[in-house]
């Protein structure tokens, strides 16, 4: 049989390198066109369309308010509207990031059979595209505060770490943009492992905020919900604008290891099933 000479054969890497990330920097048009593809078609045929933006956080804070009310825990002095906006803003971009970024292999398959791009330009058109939702829902939980501030009605006190907040929100996407390669990497394969994740990351929710850390005098149950890295990084933005808790720089440094490993596990597991994932989606 006689061998074929190929002029040039396009593969990927068999792990994430710098000519990785330079070829996504090539493509970054394309970048920008999932983008404006993932806000656009999100609530494209919804009749309230946008405005979901600020009802799902709306609505979710009242749930937690009510559960706050029931179980009469304390928000250290903070109104619970606020209180529990911030954590529901942070956590929403931290599980649009996971929830999304774990089934990019699975509703992207028609795509990446047909043409090629670089594959890490999907779950990186999750977390910008879930970033303008954070800042539209972090637009609300300013405008609530001003409001409060307004009636005189809750604490604020500013403090330094607000500087940080660049840096939580960093901290909020490598852990859901690393999480969410490992995932989709092991969806190919088994489907109901997304299932499983959409159902986890309820209710985890549910645990990070429903109960406020500062209410746990259980020393075993409270090293428990540390060892969740989202804790600490809303900690930090509540601590940032109500100084409801003193910072704790171990506590944050503990999310920043726990990111770090999750991204280089997650883009290694990512970028070698992404050679082989066409044969079992």
């Amino acid at each position: 049989m006689q061998q074929e000479n190929w002029s040039s054969i396009i593969k990927s890497n068999s792990s994430v390198s710098l000519n990785s990330i330079k070829e996504v920097w090539q493509y970054r048009d394309l970048l920008w066109m999932f983008v404006k593809r993932d806000m656009v078609t999100n609530y494209k045929q919804t009749i309230l369309g946008p405005l979901w933006f600020f009802i799902q956080p709306a609505l979710t804070t009242a749930l937690f308010v009510f559960i706050n009310r029931a179980a009469n825990t304390s928000t250290n002095g903070v109104h619970p509207i606020l209180f529990f906006l911030i954590g529901v803003t942070a956590w929403n971009y931290f599980a649009e990031c996971l929830t999304k970024t774990s089934t990019t292999f699975k509703d992207n398959a028609y795509i990446f059979g047909k043409v090629y791009f670089p594959r890490l330009i999907l779950p990186l058109s999750v977390v910008f595209s879930s970033l303008i939702k954070f800042f539209i829902q972090f637009s609300l939980f300013l405008a609530t505060l001003i409001f409060f501030l307004a009636i005189g009605n809750t604490k604020v006190d500013i403090q330094a770490t607000i500087l940080l907040i660049p840096f939580l929100i960093l901290l909020m996407a490598g852990l859901g943009l690393g999480a969410g390669m490992i995932i989709t990497s092991m969806t190919t394969k088994y489907r109901d492992l997304a299932l499983l994740i959409q159902f986890g990351v309820q209710l985890l929710m549910y645990g990070t905020l429903a109960i406020p850390l500062s209410s746990i005098k259980n020393e075993t149950m409270h090293a428990i919900l540390l060892s969740n890295p989202m804790i600490p990084i809303i900690e930090t933005f509540r601590q940032a604008f109500f100084n409801d808790s003193s910072f704790n720089a171990i506590h944050l440094l503990y999310s920043c290891i726990v990111m770090v490993t999750l991204l280089i596990i997650g883009f290694y597991s990512f970028s070698k099933t992404e050679k082989t994932f066409t044969d079992t989606v």
